[in-house]
């Protein structure tokens, strides 16, 4: 019985195995027709492809797969045979089947050769063959293929063993550098090859184990022996290799490179040690996991190991076929619209319709051309817009390339607003939107009539003479200079001149720079500009600002890019010729980002800004026509090269007199109309308003001055709302009503009651003011104190003050040896602001003097200048400031240096009308005037109205001047 159910058993096999392109019964897919092996990097067999490139150099490598074992044994030409008759062990192979390891169902009933004790060993390099298996190998080196060929012309079996070798970098492998267990295998069929290479079939037979190395030249021999797996048959073995072929059919049916013969010699294998070395053979596995099946013992780890790969590695597989089947459907979805949307064309081809794409091309060429920009920006729209016509609207450059066009053709690059010049129109315009400011104006109108004159006596040739001119330049010999295409009727005679090359464009705008404190009417002042030439007006603010990208723009490969802010806002005023005001200029940050005001350096110059090249652009936009109007409040922190490309314009503060002008012509009809209110519901009388100048502000501007009339008539507009009726007249008196207490007062005259207080001048970024200097002594040892919150140049002022005062003390009538007991302490009230400079150097030598002699300064002077150790007085900057903050202050009599002289004829008529100079060049000069004789009673500094000031008594009289005053909100 045993025999009829083993011949059942070899009968059911053959059947199985005769079915050519089949599945197994376990199996649910259909036969596959299976790809040839090309690029083993994306298999999933453990197998890599023999580089024959390698040469002869390279020690044994594996071929990949069986159809390349079957190309090997069915090569004709080649092949090599043996002399001797083949192992009776040789495997069978079905003709026209792809090679497979050899089972027992089709090994032959011959027993297996003895195994000697002492083999020939021959390393492989990245591969274990398996016991059972029929295994393709390369070799290449010298020993290896002298080793092959005495096993072939031997008379006995030709038996090889067969070890791993452990580290790759290894050439030929000694002693110690492969693993102890290996598999002795039989050669069967060996293949020459033209590049010196050897081709062999091996069939693996046993598990080895080498106790010891006995040569290693020419090749390696050791002595072996045989080691046996436990063959431990059980229930949960019969359940692992259940498992492990379902694994391994699931694998099979997603890796199309394995061929489906190996999945049907795998269902029709009994041994489980059989199954365990075929799947191993089959399947991707790293060295050292094969090693360690091979070298494992017991049937049921192998097996259990193997199920762990498999399922490790059918997951792999799984999402990456998920991965690859999400791809491609939205690839099929893109086919799809593809198609759909050529579907479209077509119909509305026959319809005579344009697609949208198409009819958007097209209005982007016809924007091109409308533009009438340059030549060279003309070319890049062009080669754009064919990169765009090619483009499908889902592709991510679309948009971008779309953006870049919109921004081409909506430039004004042949956009002027410039009216027709009339000088006196413009002289009237400035005169009536602001007050004073004669310097300013001139400058302006001088600009204005140079530009005139330009025009009318050399007029530029109109622009459809210059386009012809342009297009025959080869026929009627124009000439072509430094990019500019330039008619020969608009050319003198003879060879081209400066002046042909460099004023063909026409004049070069200014570049104006407004400095001066806040609230002066900086800003304003470039709206009455724009308004005076009939320009649009556009601003950017540049305080704070870091990035150089926001003058230059943003290349177009950012994500996001745009234009820098300098073409947004030319854009913006759809003029190439606007009005374009620079706020803040000497508040520009620099971080890593870049260095701003070195990117302003192109936009300012006027020798480069008639090419300027934005970063998004990439191409030149002429800005020379612009009109650039920079404001800074200081002078100082603006860059040494930007500042030398703008011509400086100085704005000082306002007067009292000038305040009340600007007030009632300009900021009280424009807070009415903010609150609703009319002349027949509020009135503030012209006293009411010197007093809230006076008390309520002090500032060179009119900013807070705005605010506090701003105050005022929300209190009116809240009783008008509440239904209370009847005219509100604001007056010195009830002006407490409308704006609390008095917030400033003019205390000089009792702060320089008591000797050693003098007052000083300053000049900060809001304008001037008034410094109090205050000095005291004390017992000591010859010590100076300085406080105050002082910098290094005022406190070496004191020292330099302090040595003059101790050389003239003779003269001052000064103990000589005052200051070897005592200790003098020198402070600047308002600790809180930082303080520099050496124009405080006369008073503090006053207040040292005033201090040491008891005499106080009289509360009405005040003081600027420089002083040496001789007592020579030097002159100081910002002086117009300085006066206008001590006439504020309530100061009658001020001490300047001689050779500030020439400055007084910049101060208001009625400043100096008003005020007493004294004009000084030593210290001694101003002692004379600042301290008070002996017994002479102290003069306070006590604020009157201005003799030549017009008050207003119930709005009897007017101002003297009937011109409007300035827009001074801001700057």
């Amino acid at each position: 019985m045993a025999e009829d159910e083993k011949q059942k058993s070899k009968t059911r096999k053959r059947v199985v195995l005769q079915e050519e392109n089949t599945t197994p019964k376990a199996s649910t897919a259909k036969p596959r027709k299976r790809k040839p092996v090309k690029n083993l990097e994306e298999q999933q067999t453990e197998n890599k492809p023999f580089e024959a490139e390698n040469g002869p150099e390279t020690a044994e490598s594996l071929v990949d797969l069986p159809d390349m074992l079957k190309q090997l044994l069915e090569h004709q030409g080649q092949a090599v045979e043996s002399s001797k008759p083949a192992s009776p062990r040789r495997s069978r192979k079905t003709p026209g089947r792809k090679a497979a390891p050899v089972s027992d169902a089709e090994a032959p009933e011959s027993e297996m050769p003895e195994i000697p004790s002492i083999l020939p060993i021959l390393p492989l390099k990245d591969t274990v063959v398996y016991p059972m298996t029929v295994f393709p190998l390369a070799v290449g080196q010298e020993r290896s293929i002298r080793l092959i060929e005495e096993i072939m012309q031997g008379d006995g079996p030709r038996l090889v063993g067969l070890v791993a070798q452990k580290n790759l970098e290894v050439e030929q492998a000694g002693i110690g550098d492969t693993y102890t267990i290996g598999t002795v295998a039989t050669v069967h069929k060996l293949l020459k090859v033209p590049d010196g290479t050897i081709r062999l079939a091996v069939q693996g037979l046993e598990k080895i184990r080498i106790v010891e190395f006995v040569e290693t030249e020419p090749y390696l021999k050791a002595r072996v022996e045989v080691v046996q797996d436990e063959d431990n048959k059980s229930v949960e073995v019969e359940a692992l290799m259940r498992n492990s072929i379902s694994l391994f059919q699931r694998l099979v049916s997603l890796v199309p490179q394995i061929p489906d013969e190996l999945l049907i010699t795998a269902i029709n294998v009994e041994q489980p040690r059989q199954l365990a070395y075929l799947i191993a053979t089959s399947v991707r596995m790293e060295l050292e996991q094969r090693q360690e099946i091979l070298e494992t013992a017991s049937i049921k780890t192998k097996l259990e190991m193997l199920n762990a790969f498999l399922t490790k590695e059918l997951e792999v597989l799984e999402l990456g076929r998920k991965i690859q089947s999400q791809v491609q459907d939205e690839l099929g979805k893109t086919q799809r619209e593809y198609f759909l949307r050529e579907q479209i064309k077509a119909i509305q081809k026959e319809l005579g319709e344009d697609d949208p794409q198409s009819a958007e091309i097209n209005q982007l060429r016809e924007l091109i051309l409308k533009s009438k920009m340059p030549t060279e920006a003309r070319r890049e729209a062009e080669r754009e817009l064919d990169r765009l016509s090619k483009l499908p609207p889902a592709a991510a450059e679309y948009g971008v390339i779309k953006t870049y066009l919109d921004w081409l053709t909506t430039l004004p690059w042949d956009k002027s607003t410039e009216a027709p010049l009339d000088i006196l129109l413009a002289k009237k315009v400035l005169d009536e939107d602001h007050y004073d400011l004669e310097k300013i104006k001139e400058r302006l109108l001088e600009y204005l009539s140079v530009r005139k004159l330009r025009n009318d006596r050399h007029p530029q040739p109109p622009k459809a003479e210059a386009k012809e001119a342009a297009t025959t330049a080869v026929a009627d010999g124009s000439a072509v200079v430094d990019g500019l295409e330039i008619s020969s009727t608009t050319l003198n005679d003879g060879p081209l001149t400066y002046e042909d090359v460099h004023n063909f464009s026409g004049p070069r705008e200014p570049i104006l720079c407004l400095v001066g404190p806040p609230g002066v009417g900086k800003t304003s002042l470039g709206q009455s500009i724009a308004r005076a030439l009939g320009r649009k007006f556009t601003r950017m603010s540049l305080g704070g600002m870091r990035d150089e990208a926001e003058i230059r723009g943003h290349r177009r490969t950012y994500i996001g890019a745009l234009p820098g802010r300098i073409i947004q806002a030319i854009r913006r005023a759809e003029s190439n010729d606007p009005v374009f005001m620079l706020d803040e200029v000497d508040k520009i940050g620099m971080d890593y980002r870049g260095d701003p005001s070195s990117a302003l350096l192109e936009v300012l110059d006027p020798e480069q800004n008639q090419d300027f090249r934005d970063h998004y652009l990439d191409v030149p936009f002429d800005l020379s026509k612009v009109m650039f109007i920079a404001t800074a409040n200081l002078l100082d922190p603006i860059p040494a090269p930007l500042r030398d490309r703008m011509e400086i314009l100085q704005l000082a503060g306002y007067t009292e007199e000038e305040k009340v002008h600007i007030a009632f012509q300009h900021l009280v009809p424009k807070q009415l109309r903010a609150h609703a209110l009319t002349e027949e519901d509020a009135e503030i009388e012209h006293m009411a308003m010197r007093r809230v100048i006076r008390d309520y502000t002090r500032e060179a501007g009119v900013r807070s001055l705005e605010r506090e009339i701003a105050t005022v008539f929300r209190k009116i507009a809240r009783r008008v709302a509440e239904g209370k009726t009847g005219k509100v007249v604001v007056t010195p008196d009830n002006l407490n009503e409308y704006l609390g207490k008095q917030r400033y007062f003019s205390d000089a005259a009792e702060r320089t009651q008591q000797p050693g207080v003098a007052t000083g001048l300053a000049w900060t970024e809001v304008g001037g003011d008034i410094l109090f200097i205050e000095a005291t002594r004390m017992p000591g040892n010859k010590q100076l104190i300085i406080t105050g919150q002082l910098g290094d140049v005022m406190k070496e002022s004191a020292q330099a003050a302090l040595s003059l005062v101790r050389s003239k003390a003779k003269d001052l009538g000064i103990e000589p040896e005052f200051y070897e007991k005592s200790d003098l302490h020198i402070h600047i009230p308002a600790g809180a602001i930082p303080k520099d400079g050496p124009s405080a150097g006369i008073t503090l030598t006053t207040a040292l003097a005033s201090l040491l002699t008891g005499r106080p300064v009289h509360g009405d002077v005040a003081m600027t200048g420089e002083i040496t150790l001789r007592g020579k007085v030097l002159p100081i900057g910002g002086l117009k400031e300085k006066i206008l903050a001590a006439h504020r202050a309530g100061i009658k009599r001020i001490i300047l240096p001689r050779l500030n002289a020439r400055d007084l004829d910049d101060l208001p008529e009625e400043l100096r009308d008003e005020l007493e100079f004294f004009l000084v060049d030593n210290i001694d000069e101003v002692l004379e005037v600042a301290l008070e004789k002996a017994g002479q009673p102290h003069v306070g500094a006590v604020i009157e109205p201005p003799q030549n000031a017009h008050l207003v008594n119930n709005g009897a009289s007017k101002p003297k001047a009937p011109r409007k005053s300035a827009k001074k909100t801001t700057e």
